[in-house]
């Protein structure tokens, strides 16, 4: 890194030293961005299908919760083998796939027989959708310049509840046809998959994999665009290149854990408590509101009221994570957003108050989940952000996944909402405290690109 005893600037510290310019790494948040909405489209989906699917095929309220459980367990192997791959063929190559292979199969599930053959293909429209969230925050950070990147990576999540809520409109015109609810999103799924096509790849991966003239080209292309002028810089970042492999992927996840055992498992504590708490909220809110008397068009009305104020929460997190940082953010919102939830299902009887509660917690819950994002894509080398993020997005949607599941057979008929809802306020507020202790603030932090990930300092 170096020429005649002077340091030359690497091209990643050129990308994340550009200024930021709506028409080149903007155009990247907002196409990365639609996939995310496409992601909450489907995940908030899964709460209006129960009730309509339950009807129509006589269900129990367990046989019901496969819906939801299905469709999230596809999404959690999806955001595993997804940001592996991508940190092993690249962003790009990844970021065009995963809609596709959702479109397939969410327009096969729109004709389904039956309900096993239903669930199937729900499985495995979310084994192509779940990668969208790893790739996406891969991709964009690392086209990110530094100053702005928790403000821009944070504000990506204002794509959950703009997704989510669009899926409560379109649910409520619908229903009770979930089938057209199904059918909906294919056409812009297929449309972004084509639109994607035009992102390039991320000049961090190339120079990583060994490919340091395709990464030249992005990056001065990015220089030029910007109007920067950044001097002399090398490529730097050289190395093997990745192939996919069982090994490979197999080495990933022993690399995490190398890198630093602390702060992966204070990731992975957060990613599964957080998301315990808002997909268990988010796949029962219709079911327990219909079983409360409110008919569908009621419910679903309530449930996007919940993710549209979920908008507002998302603008705030993007500012109160410059100002108080990450950790400060995801350590009290978390915890918070829990409490809002107990309140409600005390106050069920109350409907007026009911729907404050729920959209106080609407609110609150994202103020953490987009802090959480941002956080978490943060605290992994270039080497390892994808597969990182993903591994952490593989626990949480996987303890999520059966949250549906125990949620109906177990915890809501036998310990009653308020004791479930604050067992997992427990769960959050423990792995917000472990955090606090475990990981390091990542507040205007560099982007990392370590070869030797084992000697991070701890924090």
């Amino acid at each position: 890194m170096s020429t005649a005893g002077t340091a030359l600037k690497t091209g990643e510290e050129v990308v994340q030293e550009l200024p930021w310019r709506w028409r080149v790494q903007g155009a990247v948040f907002l196409i990365g961005g639609l996939g995310f909405a496409f992601d909450a489209w489907d995940v908030t989906l899964n709460g209006f299908l129960i009730p309509l699917v339950s009807a129509e095929w006589g269900l129990t309220k367990a046989e019901g919760a496969w819906v939801g459980t299905a469709n999230l367990i596809g999404m959690a192997l999806g955001a595993f083998a997804w940001g592996a791959v991508a940190d092993l063929i690249g962003r790009k190559r990844a970021f065009s796939l995963t809609l596709l292979m959702f479109s397939v199969f969410s327009a096969a599930g729109a004709l389904a027989p039956d309900f096993v053959t239903f669930c199937l293909l729900r499985f495995l429209a979310g084994l192509g959708l779940g990668g969208c969230v790893p790739v996406d925050y891969a991709l964009v950070g690392e086209f990110t310049p530094a100053k702005v990147r928790g403000r821009v990576l944070t504000a990506m999540d204002v794509w959950w509840p703009v997704g989510a809520t669009l899926c409560g409109l379109v649910s409520v015109a619908l229903q009770p046809n979930w089938r057209a609810m199904l059918l909906v999103m294919v056409a812009p799924a297929l449309l972004l998959g084509f639109v994607r096509r035009g992102v390039p790849e991320s000049p961090l991966y190339l120079a990583r994999s060994g490919r340091p003239t395709e990464a030249r080209a992005v990056i001065e292309k990015l220089v030029r665009l910007t109007g920067a002028k950044p001097g002399a810089w090398t490529v730097g970042g050289g190395g093997p290149r990745p192939r996919l492999s069982l090994a490979g992927v197999a080495g990933q996840l022993r690399a995490l854990w190398r890198h630093h055992p602390r702060i992966t498992s204070a990731a992975w504590a957060l990613f599964l408590t957080v998301f315990l708490l808002y997909y268990g909220a988010l796949t029962w809110l219709p079911s327990i509101l219909t079983e409360r008397g409110y008919g569908n068009y009621a419910a679903f009305l309530v449930t996007t009221l919940m993710t549209a104020v979920g908008i507002a929460g998302v603008l705030c997190s993007a500012w109160l994570v410059e100002v108080a940082g990450r950790k400060w953010v995801i350590g009290l919102s978390g915890p918070a957003a829990a409490g809002a939830l107990v309140v409600f299902a005390t106050r069920l009887g109350v409907p007026g108050t009911a729907k404050l509660w729920i959209a106080v917690f609407g609110f609150v819950v994202e103020l953490a989940i987009p802090a959480l994002y941002a956080y978490a894509s943060e605290l992994y080398p270039t080497s390892l952000r994808a597969s990182g993020f993903g591994w952490a997005s593989t626990v949480s949607r996987i303890g999520a996944g059966f949250v549906p599941l125990l949620f109906g057979s177990l915890l809501w008929p036998y310990f009653g909402l308020p004791g479930t809802f604050l067992t997992i306020g427990v769960l959050v507020t423990l792995a917000a405290l472990w955090m606090a202790f475990a990981a390091p603030e990542t507040r205007k932090r560099r982007l990392h690109d370590d070869t030797a990930p084992a000697e991070v300092p701890r924090a």
